[in-house]
């Protein structure tokens, strides 16, 4: 992973999930609620607690029991959290006797590994563990480790203890988005882990643009996919730095081509094209959006604007932290992105150029009717019980409490989730669900209060984040990011554009949520770099027409057989 990407997922993670709301997510059917749940249950699958158990969502064990997890720390909670705070271990802090308190559950770890989950340590020592079948209580695993576990018939099936013990807290947060990550949790009509939901939402793309560039230039915000054209071309052509040299770029992207920062998910899809996610072809078939030819004509586009010196020529061999140094220098006028990239990369340039102004704006389509916006699925973690465990339940009280003491009527925020001394401390829990649409709630209060004219009633992370916002209004320069935060929260801010989005209902969905096919995991990664290398190459100048001969190679070398099994798992979804 770049310096880039690893620069800003980490982003992702610390902004889109520190920035929290105190609103309810509506409440959205789903089919454990009227669909499996009910058939398992009928099926004689009742759940089974032991004698100890209080059947209520946060009823407590007594005496207590002891649950077994393993962990990866990450170096977030190493050293935002456990760095900064007196008295606190992973093992004996704020949440494990919150658990033990409450719901008289002992939080033990079998083994825990520092590092991000995503590390070479962690994946080969929960293998291991997966492998030899010593697995503790709880086990947070991803979509390929859960399927192996669900095959090997390791671990409880949950579909009648979720209706059971779930809160109607926890079902309305988890079905923030539908039954997407009950689908990708759910094997043989069976729900075999409780999926630790992350917000698709928040990977939601945006156009950031220089506006002091536009303002310049006399140019207006774009309402066309021809008007961002129009911008790119001006900030090559017109000098918007004022130094008298042609040393300006239009658009920035990475050699990655993709992701939160200077990626091309957005661009792409105002020509309708959908990269690297697959989607309902309209006759309830699913297809790859990279081998569509909406594609082929977006890549057109971008040749046609690397041949006019709007795109860095040396691009094919920039990650994310070569590109963003140009953004620093104020090189770049226009990048698309996801929410925080004021506070990462746009940040750095406004620190080098106070007078450096960004915002963002909604992505435009070529024919200036409203666009829909892709989400790539986003869970990527989900908690097994082990077979036989003497309280399967527990996890999910452990969630119960965990959206209850931040989001819910007894929320204790300033303790559990983001304390001034700590603003990571929700990371101590083991388990971390949270509502999808926490940011755009957060926004919301917060627009509602700044139209009345009225902050007193802000609570929770809204009063958190509106006290950034007064902090930048008021010049200072203490504290992360103020300029970047006002740019995410104020008026003005991307949370407003998502706040639309929301409205006018404009996500389209990955449908595609399942574990990686057997094909898939054979050749995903190569038919992957294959397509980027091509693409790359074909924004940089070969003919177009290799668009056509890739997706040829794609369908030979395992795409067809792939096509076919995901097809297999979405008709098996509509059981």
């Amino acid at each position: 992973m770049n310096k880039g990407t690893r620069n800003g997922r980490g982003l992702l993670k610390s902004t889109s999930i520190l920035l929290l709301s105190a609103l309810l997510l509506s409440a959205c059917s789903g089919k454990l609620e009227s669909g499996n749940g009910g058939k398992e249950a009928a099926a004689g699958n009742d759940p089974k607690p032991s004698a100890a158990v209080d059947e209520s969502p946060l009823g407590k064990y007594d005496p207590p029991i002891e649950l077994s997890f393993v962990r990866d720390l990450s170096d977030v909670v190493e050293n935002n959290v456990l760095g900064v705070l007196k008295d606190e271990t992973i093992d004996n802090n704020r949440w494990t006797k919150l658990y033990e308190d409450q719901l008289g559950i002992k939080i033990k770890y079998n083994w825990i590994v520092k590092g991000s989950q995503t590390s070479d340590q962690y994946l080969q020592k929960i293998n291991v563990t997966l492998a030899s079948g010593d697995l503790p209580d709880v086990t947070p695993v991803n979509a390929t480790q859960l399927k192996q576990l669900a095959d090997s018939d390791q671990i409880e099936d949950m579909t009648a203890l979720y209706e059971k013990y779930a809160s109607p807290f926890t079902k309305k947060v988890l079905a923030g988005e539908g039954t997407s990550v009950f689908d990708a949790a759910t094997f043989d009509g069976k729900l075999m882990a409780i999926p630790s939901l992350e917000s698709s939402i928040e990977r939601s793309m945006y156009i950031w643009i220089r506006t002091d560039w536009l303002e310049k230039l006399g140019l207006q915000p774009p309402k066309t996919m021809a008007d961002v054209l129009a911008i790119s071309e001006a900030f090559v052509e017109k000098d918007p730095d004022g130094n008298g040299k042609k040393d300006t770029i239009g658009l920035g992207i990475t050699k990655d081509l993709w992701g939160g920062a200077m990626g091309l998910e957005g661009f792409m899809a105002g020509y309708n094209a959908y990269p690297n996610i697959w989607v309902d072809d309209g006759s309830g078939k699913l297809v790859y959006g990279s081998i569509q030819p909406e594609v082929k004509q977006a890549l057109q586009v971008l040749q046609d604007m690397a041949k006019k010196g709007q795109l860095d020529q040396e691009f094919g061999v920039k990650d994310g932290g070569k590109v963003s140094e140009m953004i620093s220098a104020g090189k770049i006028g226009m990048e698309y992105g996801e929410q925080w990239n004021s506070i990462w990369p746009l940040q750095l340039n406004r620190d080098n150029d106070p007078k450096a102004q960004w915002q963002a704006f909604p992505i435009v389509s070529e024919s200036g009717d409203t666009p829909k916006v892709p989400l790539k699925f986003s869970t990527t973690r989900f908690f097994a019980v082990k077979k036989g465990a003497t309280n399967p339940e527990a996890v999910i009280k452990m969630f119960n409490l965990h959206v209850e003491k931040n989001w819910g009527e007894t929320a204790e925020f300033d303790k559990y989730y983001a304390p001034p001394e700590a603003e990571s401390v929700w990371q101590l829990s083991p388990v971390t669900p949270y509502p999808v649409t926490k940011n755009v709630d957060a926004f919301r209060e917060i627009d509602a209060a700044r139209k009345a004219g009225d902050f007193s009633t802000l609570k929770g992370e809204a009063k958190t984040i509106q006290g950034k916002l007064e902090s930048y209004a008021s010049g200072s320069t203490e504290g992360f990011s103020l300029w970047g935060w006002e740019r995410i929260y104020g008026e003005q801010g991307s949370m407003g554009i998502a706040d639309q989005y929301i409205k006018n209902d404009q996500f389209l969905q990955e449908k595609f949520v399942g574990a990686p096919t057997p094909t898939m995991v054979e050749r995903k990664t190569t038919l992957e770099k294959q397509q980027n290398e091509m693409f790359v190459k074909i924004i940089l100048g070969d003919p177009i027409d290799k668009f056509d001969q890739f997706v040829k190679d794609w369908k030979k070398l395992g795409g067809d057989q792939i096509t076919q099994e995901v097809n297999e798992w979405y008709a098996a979804t509509k059981k």
